[in-house]
Formats: C-alpha cells, structure tokens, sequence
C-alpha cells in the first residue's frame, strides 16, 4: 500500500514553528483534501514530504520511504507546488520530454499527458507565451508524467477556467478510483467538497481535524431541516412545544435549527400533520471549516459595522 504517513513532524524556523508535531495519514483510493487558514503549515508540510526542507523533527514518508530514498521519483509520486516553476524559453513538450529523460519515462508518456491536460495543441509553444490556466495544466501534466501512485496538488484549480475546473475535478476522482493516493491542497471550500471523500485541516501548524468529510461536516456544524407543510400555523405551534422555533425560508418552506428531519417527522406524525416535503439541510463544507479555523487564522479582516452618511 501506498500511503504518505506523517508523524510527529515538526519544522522550526529560527523562533518560528510553522508545523508542530503533526500526525496524519493520507490513504490511497480517495482523495484528501488538505485545508487550513493562510500561515498554517499546508505549504511547509508538502514542501517537508517532497523532501524539499528538512524536519526538525518527526518523519514525513510515501510508502514507508522518505522521498529522497525513492529511486526515479516522478515514477512514484507526482507533484504540483508552483505552476510557474516552468523555464519560460522551453516548450511544453520540451519541457515534460527533459523530465521524462531524467526519470527514464518514454516520450509516448509525454504525447499521452499533453493530450490528457489539454495541451497537445499548444506543445510546440514556448512556455512564457502561455495564460496561468495552461501553466497550471502544464503542472498537472508534469505531475502525471510518471503515472505515479501518489499525486499531491497544491491548488490545481487555481487559473483555470470554468471547463478547467470540471476537467481536474473528474481527473483527481478518476485518480482515486484507481487505487492512487492523492493530497489536494485548496483555499476553495466549495469547490474541495466536489471531489474531497477525506479532509485534514491543519491550523497554526496544529491538526485540527483528519475525518471523511460527512463526518467533518456533521462534527462542526448544528444539524438543522427544512420542512413544508399544508398546515405550517399547527406545525409551528406543536414544534414551539418542543422547544424549536420554525423561520420563513421561500417558496413556502420553513428552516428548523438544531434539529433533524426524523425528529420533526415524528413529532408531525404524532400530530397528525400533514407534511409536503422534509430534508436535512446540510451545511456547507465553508461553513464548517470557518467554525473549526476561526480561532486559527492569522490574518484576519476586522469587522467593520455599516456607517449612516453624515451631514454637510
């Protein structure tokens, strides 16, 4: 099995602990979502498992091995840190062809990921002519080179268009579907719940969470329903009884909070109230994650309440 297994990891800077005593495990056959404010450890804790820093502590390993171990390492595990990382004078098929070469990678590996991300078209381009979305799927192709077991991403969906983004979206479920173990770190919470099956939040270089994602989404928010009834005024009344208060949503539906639609529909039974529609109203994955992250981030607006125009 092949796995990233961090323990116990720590890396200092000087007074500076960017991550502390970190312990996670990212497993093959779904896709890890890898979350956290600005200044958390994310990029720390990639850069320590591609063995591009070194711990100060702790070990960081892929299949039980530390990186710089791994013999033709893009074989093994496929990396996207920085889209621009790229020699702006090569072309693409240049480019990926050179890091073929230095992983022995047959350059009909190279024809196939320049068909998969898009790019074919564009191969003979030099690389400072393209948009950042073809920089970012030229990345993606990079870190697809080796049809590797483990893939890490560092915002893969950053410059991509809206076709883009539904093409890595497919690409990292497919990943995971073949037995592949893939670390996708993101700022977009939206977009994370599309493909995300497992989250681990880090905040201040602290684990805060490492849990599938309905478990995450369910641990950190109030549960709440929405429910429709032919006789909201009755149903309104029975559940104030009950101690939850019905609000207004639209098209005739009510909210109900800190309670889930099983308990609403048995207390409607009992009453005999008829009800047209019920359903838990799940959270957002946002949501959650500022719950959880609003104690860990380090930059951070000040509210500001809204100012009435003065006089002249």
């Amino acid at each position: 099995m092949t796995s990233i297994d961090v323990t116990d990891l720590t890396k200092e800077y000087g007074t500076t602990r960017a991550v502390d005593r970190l312990t996670f495990s990212v497993l093959p056959g779904r896709v890890t979502g890898f979350l956290g404010p600005n200044g958390a450890g994310k990029s720390t804790t990639l850069r320590l498992v591609l063995g591009l820093d070194r711990p100060t502590s702790g070990t960081a390993t892929l299949g039980g091995r530390p990186y710089a171990a791994l013999d033709e390492p893009l074989r093994q595990v496929g990396a996207l840190l920085d889209a621009q990382a790229a020699h702006g004078s090569r072309t693409a098929y240049r480019h990926l062809l050179a890091l073929a070469v230095s992983n022995r990678i047959s350059a009909r590996r190279v024809d196939a990921v320049l068909e998969e991300t898009g790019l074919a078209p564009v191969a003979r381009r030099r690389i400072k002519t393209f948009s950042l979305g073809m920089r970012q799927r030229l990345g993606i192709a990079a870190a697809l080179l080796g049809d590797p077991a483990v893939v890490l991403l560092d915002e893969p969906s950053n410059g991509l268009d809206p076709e883009g983004i539904i093409w890595i979206r497919e690409t990292l479920r497919r990943l995971a579907r073949e037995g592949r173990t893939v670390l996708v770190s993101s700022h977009l919470m939206n977009e994370t719940a599309t493909f995300a099956d497992h989250l681990v939040v880090l905040g201040r270089g602290r684990l805060l969470a490492d849990a599938p994602l309905p478990a995450f989404l369910a641990a950190h928010t109030a549960p709440r329903a929405r429910v429709r009834s032919t006789e909201p005024e009755r149903l309104r009344a029975t559940l104030a009884r009950h101690g939850h208060e019905m609000l207004p949503d639209v098209d005739g539906k009510w909210l109900v909070n800190g309670v889930k639609a099983e308990e609403i529909g048995a207390i409607a039974a009992r009453e005999g109230i008829p009800v047209l529609e019920l359903a838990d109203d799940q959270a957002s994955l946002e949501q959650a994650y500022l719950a959880l992250t609003a104690d860990d981030t380090e930059f951070a607006a000040a509210r500001t309440e809204p100012t009435t125009p003065q006089e002249v």
